[in-house]
């Protein structure tokens, strides 16, 4: 997901439960594995007359428990301090029965008969109301009346009952009754299409495949729709709006299939049964929704440029990361932002180039350093989140891709692309830990990790270094002092490759030295002066540094 419009290097920038390990952190929402939301079938009636929609929500749950009385929903509930806008809950009934039920403090609480363990049961909400936010009403930059959602990151409960986290996926259906001008557009595949009188049609859009609710996405517009190509028989469509369906249409015909074919052959199967980009006034920059990706509106220009491409890429990457493979706690949420940039980083390398993969590096390294001058503190994997304000940031994106790469380097490409494989297929469709990644680049290959996860993952800091070279003519060896300046309660310990480049043959050695305490001091024996020392030549290493030639 990329959330603002922000110009940094090539990106516009802001972005059935199944753990396999313990949680070193946990954010603050409060889950209950004992329900198993399997299926939300969502009927809605929108208008052009009113901002009030009609909803009918219907959810199948699973209960793993005896004597589980209760099932929580989160729905943002009318409030007058809201201007009046917020769903207010007409009534709650299952089988034809009606059910007790609570809706306070945004919490709809519902009543349920007793009911065995390991059974399955159905609830049908209807309610309506004036979405504060999370469905978007309103007029595009032509000034057409649409509506697009804006889940990202817990605003679905804005206009949906839901369990609004993503530690439980769900499969959906999407039954949107509005004026027939309209198109709509929303996950999955579409079912149904059906004028239903008195200048309405309903849209029946069918995901079967389970994802965190705030995937869901609906998109109602007078659009152009292209149907583009198919990737593994698998639809690949278009929907811009109508005033801009050539420009549209010429923007969004690449790179999406190769870009999905490139994930497709290096992490494992797409899991949705089509990709619909689609222009929106509710994006700020992109929204990864499963198999319906959001743009802002103004992404669409007709020239094809290079950061709206990589954004493309971005969200595209998200399909793998982030959606068919999501964190279980909001905690892990660089497990979706920082895979996404990384793997917009290795499409850039595939597709155009190891240099133009080394500048997208170093532009995510300048962004990593220059938010840590102020938030030095702060860690990729946060603790206990409450702030959903504070979800991403520079870290979560940046340097989360960063220590993806220098994961790559160290324990090699081979075994990079076994664990990401392994880590993809194990979890798939489903909920994953930073552990769990942990883990499967353990098996791959053969190194505990701990330590390398723990310093770049769980602390704050980065690598700052000062040092100096200088040639021992009587030794013959070029002598070379590091010191590492970052605060001593940042340990690293890293492998440093040195770039030696030779005056008389115009070439280069790499050496590698090991970071593994404050002050190094090491010899390379070398028969003649060196032209010049690189730090880090092949852009490896998550660092900074003032290192220079030192003269007698």
């Amino acid at each position: 997901m990329i959330r603002r419009i922000l110009l940094l290097g090539s990106y516009f920038l802001v972005l059935n439960v199944t753990v396999t390990s313990a949680l070193p952190f946990s954010d603050t929402y409060p889950k209950n594995p004992d329900i198993d939301i399997l299926h939300y079938s969502f009927s809605l009636n929108l208008f052009d007359t009113t901002d009030i929609i009609r909803g009918k929500a219907t959810i199948n749950f699973l209960l793993k428990k005896d004597s589980i009385h209760k099932l929580r929903l989160d729905l943002i509930q009318k409030n007058n301090i809201m201007g009046g806008k917020g769903m207010s809950v007409i009534r709650v009934e299952s089988n034809g029965n009606l059910l007790d039920y609570t809706h306070q403090s945004n919490v709809l609480w519902i009543s349920l008969p007793y009911f065995k363990a390991n059974s399955e049961h159905t609830v049908t909400i209807e309610y309506e109301g004036i979405p504060n936010d999370g469905l978007i009403i309103g007029k595009n930059k032509y000034g057409d009346r649409c509506f697009f959602s804006d889940n990202w990151p817990n605003k679905a409960r804005n206009w949906l009952p839901t369990v609004d986290h993503p530690y439980d996926k769900a499969t959906c259906d999407f039954l949107i009754t509005a004026p027939v001008k309209y198109q709509v557009v929303s996950n999955g595949l579409k079912v149904e299409e059906s004028n239903v009188g008195k200048g309405m049609r309903l849209t029946h859009w069918k995901q079967s495949v389970p994802i965190a609710c705030w995937l869901y996405v609906v998109g109602v517009s007078e659009f152009a729709v292209q149907y583009l190509d198919n990737f593994e028989g698998k639809s690949i469509q278009t929907w811009v709006y109508k005033q801009d369906r050539d420009a549209g249409f010429y923007d969004f015909a690449i790179p999406t299939k190769q870009v999905l074919s490139f994930f497709s052959d290096y992490v494992g199967p797409f899991a949705y049964e089509k990709l619909a980009n689609i222009q929106s006034h509710s994006a700020g920059g992109g929204m990864e929704a499963a198999s319906a990706i959001l743009y802002n509106e103004n992404s669409v220009v007709g020239d094809r440029n290079i950061p709206w491409r990589n954004v493309v890429i971005h969200e595209l990457a998200h399909q793998w990361f982030g959606n068919a493979v999501i964190e279980y706690d909001w905690d892990d949420v660089w497990l979706s932002e920082g895979f996404a940039t990384y793997f917009t980083m290795r499409f850039i390398k595939y597709a155009y180039g190891e240099d133009e993969f080394k500048k997208e590096l170093i532009k995510a390294r300048n962004a990593v350093f220059k938010f840590s001058e102020d938030h030095e503190d702060d860690r990729i994997v946060h603790d206990n989140l409450s702030d959903m304000g504070e979800i991403t940031s520079n870290l979560t994106y940046q340097k989360g891709a960063w220590f993806l790469n220098m994961l790559c380097n160290y324990i090699g490409e081979e075994n990079f692309q076994k664990g990401i494989r392994d880590y993809y297929h194990r979890f798939f469709n489903n909920n994953t830990t930073t552990a769990d990644l942990r883990m499967a680049f353990e098996r791959t290959s053969g190194k505990d990790l701990t330590q390398f996860f723990k310093q770049w993952l769980y602390q704050g800091g980065n690598i700052q270094l000062n040092g100096s070279w200088m040639y021992n003519l009587k030794n013959k060896t070029i002598d070379i002092e590091l010191h590492q300046v970052q605060p001593e309660k940042y340990i690293f310990k890293m492998p440093l490759e040195i770039g030696i480049q030779s005056s008389e043959k115009n070439t280069e050695q790499i050496e590698v030295i090991n970071l593994d305490k404050r002050n190094i001091k090491i010899s390379i024996p070398s028969q003649t002066p060196p032209k010049n020392i690189r730090l880090d030549p092949n852009t490896k290493l998550l660092a900074e540094w003032d290192f220079h030639q030192q003269l007698k």
